[in-house]
């Protein structure tokens, strides 16, 4: 079963992430990539992407004359996409005790943007119900 393990971030998260102190950053980017190794010899892991900054990210629609309109993102929007895992689990319950380790981090409490801790990440956990490789 394909579940995606979804990273959300505040529109300003990324600013926060880099104002991180330089020791957190080493340690969760090191976490990163362990749990993506660990990940990858097991077999479970599928991909793992980070994306760019939600500033940079556009909407995008068809219009009338066939031709895409774009819009930048919402500023009403509350979190947005920053990366995702996706996995090739044996459950649903393997899928959330991944989700839990991935939301750990490296375990050293950060503060957000008001000062407040920040003890651990929330992870959405999402089964993948369809995809090319069912329509073959």
């Amino acid at each position: 079963m394909k579940y995606v393990l979804i990273m959300n971030t505040p529109r300003d998260g990324y600013t926060q992430y880099l104002a991180w102190p330089k020791k957190i950053l080493e340690a969760n980017q090191a976490f990163m990539q362990d749990f993506s190794t660990k990940l990858a010899k097991s077999g479970e892991l599928v991909g793992t992407w980070g994306l760019a900054a939600p500033t940079q990210a556009k909407l995008v629609r068809v219009g009338a004359d066939k031709r895409p309109i774009t819009d930048g993102v919402f500023p009403e929007s509350k979190e947005y996409l920053a990366g995702f895992f996706l996995v090739d689990v044996e459950n649903e319950q393997r899928a959330v005790d991944l989700a839990a380790e991935l939301s750990g981090g490296p375990g050293a409490p950060v503060n957000d943007a008001s000062g407040k801790p920040i003890e651990h990440f929330w992870i959405e956990v999402r089964q993948v119900m369809g995809s090319q490789e069912n329509m073959k």
